[in-house]
């Protein structure tokens, strides 16, 4: 049995569009274990989709001098390195320090992969790109779309929120970049109109801790005008996911929980401002994209994006 390593820091969306390429190993490989060296919120990913064995957290100071070159290395973290037989790096190296070091540590074959995907359509999606590298090993992606199961057990948020996941839908508001964010305004609009025309559902908003003021705001006005809805705060990504592959549909930008979301396989609706879907949309056939026409979020009118939720979306009567 062999042992492979994936190291991959970076956001939410880094993570989830990175995940086909260990999904890929695993089925490939499947006596190998796997293990992710990233961040524990994110990489915990992988374990509840059941594509890594175990995870080890990135954060730890040792590894700084693997980024210097000539640097004496601490010789537990070599020996960790060492230990595996194929090491998957998707970290910032631009000047090679670290993969030099990863060598010097006894690292027998090393993969690199991009930290970001390139803007050049040509090169693919991210997703693609970042799966690139595993054709070193023969390996080469069939279906970047197939959906993840991210088990959770009776105690995930998924089975708090009651049968009615069934009629629920998950907007996220915001993004970590506000050139991103489809004005407010424009969905409670959108909200207010999908609730009138189906007073069935339920809405589940989600938003991140660089999102706090303007999810509060959307919180109120969503009280204000009695629109049905829950803010499940303290839920884990794994949480999450679980959620998502429950609800009847998603509404949002180009952040990481849309990504996490389309892996789950939910279906819904993507709104894309500054950001190329061609690279960056997820690989999912089941998220309709929306592209503005000047490439700007405020491009996006209410009437379009209603059009696309009615038609495709929702129950015909």
């Amino acid at each position: 049995m062999g042992k492979i390593l994936f190291i991959r820091g970076g956001a939410v969306g880094d993570f989830v569009l990175t995940m086909p390429a260990i999904r890929l190993v695993r089925e490939a490989l499947p006596d190998n274990e796997i293990e992710v060296l990233g961040y524990p919120s994110i990489s915990a990913l992988a374990l509840a989709a059941g594509i890594a064995d175990r995870t080890r957290p990135l954060e730890d100071a040792r590894l700084a001098l693997f980024f210097v070159p000539g640097a004496t290395l601490d010789p537990d973290w070599c020996a960790y390195f060492a230990s595996f037989d194929v090491v998957v790096s998707y970290l910032y190296d631009p000047d090679d320090h670290f993969s030099n070091n990863l060598q010097v540590a006894g690292v027998r074959t090393l993969l690199r992969g991009p930290f970001r995907p390139g803007e050049d359509r040509s090169l693919g999606s991210a997703a693609e790109q970042l799966a690139a590298p595993l054709a070193q090993l023969a390996l080469f992606p069939e279906a970047l779309d197939a959906p993840f199961s991210y088990a959770m057990g009776s105690s995930g948020i998924s089975s708090r929120i009651s049968e009615s996941a069934r009629r629920s839908w998950v907007l996220h508001p915001g993004s970590g970049s506000p050139s991103k964010n489809w004005p407010l305004e424009r969905w409670i609009e959108l909200l207010s109109a999908i609730s009138n025309h189906d007073p069935d559902i339920s809405w589940i908003i989600t938003g991140g801790e660089a999102e706090t003021d303007r999810l509060a705001a959307f919180l109120a006005e969503l009280r204000s005008r009695g629109i049905p809805h829950h803010h499940p705060a303290e839920a884990t990504l794994p949480e999450l996911g679980a959620l998502f592959g429950q609800i009847e549909g998603y509404l949002g930008h180009d952040t990481g929980i849309s990504h996490l979301a389309a892996s789950a396989g939910a279906r819904g609706l993507l709104l894309y401002g500054p950001t190329n879907p061609m690279v960056w949309a997820p690989p999912s056939q089941r998220m309709e994209i929306i592209t503005s026409s000047d490439d700007t979020m405020s491009g996006i009118s209410v009437e379009e994006v209603w059009s696309r939720v009615r038609s495709n979306h929702l129950p015909t009567a």
